[in-house]
């Protein structure tokens, strides 16, 4: 028996299996469906290119997207230790104070304001360039500034202003508008995963147990408590039963969080006895108020050899590999995704809601076009969807992929967002600061301009960001799965904590917020103090 278990060794798993150890009284059993961490392409940044191709992933995909012409999405699930983080861009960016504060405010979530996460970002960084209101200099994570810019990014930089978009040099600091390098959750060129970070120096910890290619199918309840969890840890397997004699917490994410407790009995009783499952506690919040950010993209063919593209050439790979092993730079030591920004489809927006990333390559991500000659890439997604979807059972089975649906805009508001955002996107590229290095737009190309023909072009080539929230919604009211303390209404013993408790998609990349929800989530279960509010030396926060 273990005091605590955690389903999930996604980024707030590994969080979470970190911090409730540091208490050698109690005893940690961190489990994962995914196997381990050892692909080198993990590891490497540039790697990141194959991951949203299946490496390391569920392969899961979305249901036909009623409002985009039926269309079916891949959707890049990470199974792997370290999770989304395992996988992603390396991105590292957590929003707007705005966000956080609306939790609060709007969604009666106590202690999550700007002020209140913001002590727990800082604890999770160990930032190599800032130390200062905003940021953490001794923290586990790695996060650092890009090691392979090219002159293309900065060209990008001039391009944005001479339409007014400013420069920013730190996204996570006073302001979030503007264009700039984002830092990345990397250290010494290489991933700083949640796995690297949280759990590699703790591996020896006596009383941690970390379980990797163990499926659990469903969290074990007896009178209204949760007891344990059953597992299956190989293919044909029996079933076997591990207690937990404090708490059980679901960390799965925002698709296998709600799918584990739907498995469980725990969620919308109609839908639990429609697919084969017993009801165990109605709770019908679980597996709505899915949010996504959805990622709409130029392609432009460049005049020259100015981005990575060539390297997809065996000699031009062989060559980076060599430059990366003994240089740690090259294109190798790139996430592709280094370089964006933040700015406004609505211009009344109190706060950015369009993000830029400037990709150095074409077709870098499954199902986008790779061109023929050097490309550049420019992906706009609107960051504060009103559309609402769905995750659900598609049977009882819990080897069957779940129905994922983030139905995708539902709501008008968001298609009219996406397409001035995709519009702002393609004049960036259009700037007399991109002309020594650009040719022609290629995707989706001159012709298309009418906003009809950019929402066809969009239902036949958006892609996901990745970024899935709200499953699990943490809030007051009878909707919401959680309680601000991440406890899930009417079972003892029983939490989730990850990014399937965001009441709103955060307006950024979300693996940092899911660390901070770890952190923050860490502290609950522990009963500690919670870490005091940040008091800004200069009297303002983030905007």
């Amino acid at each position: 028996m273990s005091d605590y278990i955690i389903v999930g060794a996604g980024p707030a798993g590994c969080v979470l299996a970190n911090r409730l150890s540091e208490d050698p009284a109690v005893s940690v059993l961190l489990l994962e469906a995914g196997g381990k961490d050892w692909h080198p392409l993990i590891h490497m940044p540039a790697g990141f290119a194959k991951m949203t191709k299946g490496i390391a992933s569920w392969g899961w995909s979305t249901v036909p997207q009623k409002h985009m012409k039926g269309r079916v999405f891949w959707y890049t699930q990470a199974k792997v230790i370290g999770g989304g983080s395992s996988i992603n861009a390396q991105i590292y960016t957590r929003g707007n104070a705005r966000d956080y504060d609306a939790w609060a405010r709007d969604e009666g979530c106590e202690g999550w304001s700007y002020r209140e996460v913001l002590p727990y970002f800082k604890r999770a960084e160990n930032n190599e360039r800032y130390a200062n209101d905003y940021h953490g200099y001794d923290g586990p994570l790695g996060v650092s500034n890009p090691i392979a810019p090219l002159p293309i990014c900065e060209a990008y930089f001039r391009a944005a202003q001479e339409m007014g978009i400013p420069f920013n040099p730190d996204f996570n600091g006073e302001r979030q508008e503007g264009v700039g390098y984002y830092q990345l959750t990397q250290k010494n060129a290489r991933r700083s995963s949640a796995a690297v970070a949280y759990l590699k120096p703790i591996r020896d910890r006596k009383n941690l147990t970390v379980r990797s290619g163990v499926l659990v199918t469903r969290v074990v309840v007896e009178n209204g408590r949760a007891i344990g969890v059953e597992i299956v840890d190989k293919p044909g397997g029996q079933p076997e039963v591990l207690r937990s004699g404090t708490e059980v917490i679901v960390s799965s994410g925002a698709i296998g969080s709600p799918k584990l407790l739907m498995q469980s009995g725990i969620g919308p009783a109609d839908h639990l006895k429609a697919v084969g499952v017993k009801p165990v506690h109605d709770l019908p919040g679980v597996g709505s108020n899915f949010q996504d950010h959805l990622d709409l993209f130029a392609i432009c063919e460049c005049s020259g050899d100015y981005t990575y593209d060539s390297y997809a050439r065996l000699d031009k790979t062989v060559w980076a590999g060599i430059q990366y092993l003994l240089l740690k730079k090259g294109p190798a030591a790139s996430s592709l995704f280094e370089t964006g920004g933040f700015w406004y489809a609505d211009p009344t927006a109190a706060s950015p809601d369009i993000q830029f990333h400037l990709g150095l390559g074409s077709g870098i991500e499954a199902g986008v076009e790779k061109l023929k000659n050097a490309g550049v890439t420019l992906n706009s997604a609107f960051l504060r969807p009103r559309s609402r979807g769905t995750v659900r059972l598609k049977s009882g089975d819990p080897a069957e992929m779940p129905l994922i649906d983030p139905n995708y805009w539902a709501d008008p508001y968001d298609r009219q967002m996406s397409i001035k955002g995709l519009r702002i996107a393609r004049e960036i590229l259009k700037q007399k600061a991109l002309k020594a290095y650009i040719d022609r737009e290629v995707v989706p190309g001159p012709k298309l301009t009418s906003d009809d023909d950019l929402a066809d072009y969009a239902c036949r080539s958006a892609k996901t960001d990745h970024h899935p929230v709200g499953t699990c919604r943490m809030g007051n009211d009878a909707m919401s799965v959680v309680t601000p303390e991440l406890k899930v209404r009417g079972i003892e013993r029983l939490r989730v904590c990850d990014a399937s408790i965001m009441p709103r998609v955060p307006s950024s990349n979300t693996n940092a917020p899911t660390v901070m929800v770890g952190e923050k989530g860490a502290d609950l279960i522990r009963g500690r103090v919670p870490l005091p509010p940040v008091v800004f030396s200069q009297g303002r926060a983030a905007a």
